[in-house]
């Protein structure tokens, strides 16, 4: 249980780092760096039900983009100010790094492994967005549509 707590106060470091550095504005930051947060936590639960990369990432990445999405009609800004942040520590930094060290030493299974992992973790982050904000984009077409 302690490990699960550092890792979501971590994740929410992480993700307020990333938006002091990109000069987010004062009443954004919290809830931006929050993001971070819930999203680890959202991942590490798929992980319980799941295991594996694809679908916890997956799941995950959806619910940064749904996040994103309702944060930014209260608030009134961007939904790309939120979801960033949100999916920053679902980055898979230390697997590309592997995979190049790897690749490096000329270990090509390793390599290979890592590389499939970094994919893998890439992927869900891409899938679990587009999936959300298609239903998003769905919904306005919908809703713009008037009935004569």
């Amino acid at each position: 249980m302690q490990t699960i707590i550092i890792q979501l106060i971590t994740a929410m470091t992480g993700s307020l780092g990333f938006c002091l550095v990109f000069r987010l504005r004062g009443r954004l930051l919290l809830p931006a760096s929050f993001g971070g947060l819930l999203c680890w936590g959202v991942y590490l639960l798929g992980l319980e039900a799941w295991g594996g990369i694809f679908v916890p990432t997956l799941v995950s990445s959806a619910f940064a983009a749904l996040y994103a999405e309702l944060l930014a009609r209260h608030l009134k800004a961007p939904a790309t100010l939120f979801f960033i942040p949100a999916v920053i520590p679902l980055v898979p930094g230390s697997t590309l790094y592997y995979a190049m060290y790897h690749a490096e030493q000329q270990l090509w299974l390793q390599a290979k492994d890592y590389a499939v992992q970094t994919a893998l973790f890439a992927l869900g982050i891409a899938a679990g967005a587009c999936l959300v904000w298609a239903a998003f984009e769905m919904r306005r077409s919908f809703v713009g549509r008037r009935c004569p």
